[in-house]
């Protein structure tokens, strides 16, 4: 069961924008995100628009995938000259899913060379794929490289068979390091993404899992805690008593044990759940969100965002490729977020990185209230007393910890 899609305003079939969309867009970046549906399992705890099947009937799926993604890539730039949109070389390019590597190498490279024809690529860009450590090979990393991408993510998850088994994760533990490698002799960066808090995982087992993935050097380490979301196989386990998940001392030593390790090792926080061997290895991509810069979602039910204006696509694969070869937006609905809106997600997203958060950015959304919030937030050892010297909000490791008590406490009212 995929999830419900929010509730928006009807979205036009010529997919044009609103003109606010184009006032300011010099200033900010363009990515682009390419939502790959398909997968071999659909995971328990997944709750991502993603599809078991490589045939949907109707002569669409997996084989025609990339010819549909490029379709919409045309569109995507029709519409943006339509909408008087400057014309912008994309900032980075972030394939997802699903597992993305489902589709053939060659596929992904030509919906990255039609993105490239059409809007072309900063230099130094960041092009990443998500990989399943069983959907690939080394020759598709080294057509990857070669075509242009320049970084991959590799969903490990766990070292642990037990762990991976509750999560319905597939792939053999043992292939990680060795598609590792793959990728660094490609040339590529390298992330592993790490999940904590699944029911039954021992501090011991995870502990396991944190230095196998030290061990295989990656540039760039995730480390999310699970959250079991609604109408997902895993939460209908838990309902029934199948599981129960670990209670919140757990979790806060899981973090704490990760962050202990990854030190060590030289890795550095940017953000409350991610990790990099140095500046030049944090997720480029991850930053066009959490600043709200400008992005285009291509695939069924992607996501998109100019200025303010969000929309999202069909969820079904059948429908999104019905509304892409009539040359119709394949968008489901959008919405136009107010000033309160935006501030209320800048806040909630940039709080949680090392950058932080401006104090006169916080200052305009609470005025004199501010002075005892972030007394408050100094005297509970929840933020840094130096960045606040220098003008930014900024989380200690105990901020992290309770880094959503933090938020609650500075997000304006709607």
């Amino acid at each position: 069961m995929t999830p419900a899609q929010p509730l928006g305003m009807p979205a036009p079939l010529d997919g044009m924008v609103p003109q606010e969309s184009a006032i300011g867009a010099e200033q900010r970046t363009l990515s682009l995100y390419v939502h790959v549906p398909f997968c071999s399992v659909r995971c328990g705890y997944c709750d991502f628009n993603t599809y078991a099947t490589d045939d949907f009937g109707n002569g669409v799926g997996l084989e025609t995938y990339a010819q549909d993604a490029c379709a919409e890539l045309d569109f995507a730039q029709q519409v943006m000259r339509s909408s008087a949109l400057p014309e912008r070389k994309l900032h980075t390019v972030f394939f997802g899913g699903g597992t993305p590597t489902k589709l053939p190498a060659t596929d992904l490279v030509k919906i990255l060379q039609r993105a490239v024809e059409l809007f072309g690529l900063e230099e130094g860009a960041e092009v990443t794929t998500e990989a399943n450590p069983d959907s690939v090979t080394a020759e598709d990393l080294q057509i990857l490289a070669a075509g242009g991408f320049t970084r991959v993510s590799f969903g490990m998850q766990s070292a642990v068979p037990e762990v991976l088994q509750v999560l319905d994760r597939t792939h053999t533990p043992a292939n990680v390091p060795k598609v590792v490698q793959w990728a660094k002799d490609a040339g590529l960066q390298v992330s592993v993404d790490l999940i904590y808090g699944t029911p039954g995982e021992s501090l011991e087992q995870w502990e396991k899992s944190v230095k196998a993935a030290i061990s295989y050097a990656p540039d760039h380490i995730s480390a999310y805690s699970l959250i079991v979301e609604d109408g997902t196989k895993l939460a209908a386990q838990i309902r029934r008593g199948e599981y129960e998940m670990p209670d919140d001392d757990l979790m806060a030593d899981m973090y704490l044990l990760a962050e202990k390790h990854l030190t060590a090792a030289g890795y550095s926080w940017y953000e409350v759940s991610n990790y990099a061997s140095s500046r030049e290895t944090r997720s480029t991509h991850n930053f066009a969100y959490w600043k709200n810069q400008d992005w285009w979602g291509v695939g069924p039910g992607a996501h998109s965002h100019l200025n303010g204006t969000r929309w999202w696509n069909v969820k079904h694969p059948v429908a999104y490729s019905g509304k892409i070869c009539l040359g119709q937006s394949p968008a489901a609905a959008r919405e136009v977020l107010g000033e309160k809106t935006k501030n209320f997600e800048d806040i909630m997203l940039m709080v949680r990185t090392i950058e932080g958060y401006s104090i006169n950015k916080l200052q305009q959304v609470h005025g004199q209230a501010l002075d005892a919030k972030l007394q408050w937030l100094l005297n509970q050892d929840l933020v840094e007393p130096e960045a606040l010297k220098n003008g930014r909000l900024v989380l200690t490791l105990n901020g992290r910890l309770l880094g959503d008590a933090v938020t609650r406490e500075l997000l304006p009212e709607l």
